[in-house]
């Protein structure tokens, strides 16, 4: 299958290398060099994913984001950004992003995340029980494919790695989730900055969980953690 690529980067030369990259890999790419651009094609010509840049001209990245997960829920966004603060890649998360990669980055990279990505929508696209892609715990819901959470008090919507983080979690209810599992699985690696990046994830989660009493998510000092309900 030959995925539809939109590449939204004001960047020529970048644009250029990446979309021969992505070419030369079987994807179909639509470059275009700013979000109001983007939107519109997105709008006309639907992509497989999506690879939004964040600093563009007339619409930024989030915004763009934020419009296409008004109107698609189902389709992957990695962002491909220079601005690396925590904020801005939980910016980045919060606005619709699946992914988030700093540059500069390997081409090599991007590739395996993309791969990734469509693998796991498209499976959940494919899945004719929707049942199946709800998991029900205390008073709450979890979505895989529209990554949200239903608690007893609000709807939350997650990014990819905290819709990963929590289906982990559930797989592992009421034993040690040992740290290195998600980090690997996940994040591809369990190195200090990967296992700081979690930390934070976890955090959010524990503040939306909070919700329901009957919920609890504990950090073990040094081993992992507890997913009790």
């Amino acid at each position: 299958m030959n995925y539809k690529v939109l590449y939204a980067e004001d960047e020529p030369t970048l644009a250029h290398i990446i979309s021969e990259g992505l070419r030369n890999n079987g994807y179909e790419v639509f470059a275009v060099a700013n979000g109001q651009q983007a939107l519109d094609l997105f709008i006309t010509n639907p992509p497989d994913i999506c690879i939004l840049d964040i600093m563009m001209p007339l619409k930024d990245g989030y915004s763009l984001a934020e419009d296409i997960r008004s109107m698609e829920s189902k389709i992957p966004i990695i962002f491909i950004s220079a601005k690396s603060l925590p904020q801005d890649v939980i910016k980045g998360f919060k606005s619709g992003g699946n992914d988030y990669i700093r540059k500069p980055f390997n081409m090599g990279e991007l590739l395996v995340r993309m791969e990734e990505l469509l693998t796991r929508f498209d499976t959940l696209k494919e899945s004719s029980n929707l049942t199946s892609n709800r998991k029900h715990f205390g008073g709450c819901e979890l979505n895989i494919l529209t990554q949200q959470l239903k608690t007893p008090i609000e709807t939350y919507s997650l990014s990819y790695k905290e819709t990963a983080l929590l289906e982990i979690l559930l797989d592992h209810r009421n034993i040690l989730l040992e740290r290195q599992v998600p980090l690997i699985k996940i994040w591809g690696d369990d190195n200090y900055y990967n296992a700081r990046s979690m930390d934070v994830f976890m955090s959010h989660l524990r503040k939306m969980l909070k919700d329901d009493p009957s919920i609890q998510l504990m950090s073990i000092r040094g081993a992992g953690y507890k997913f009790i309900f």
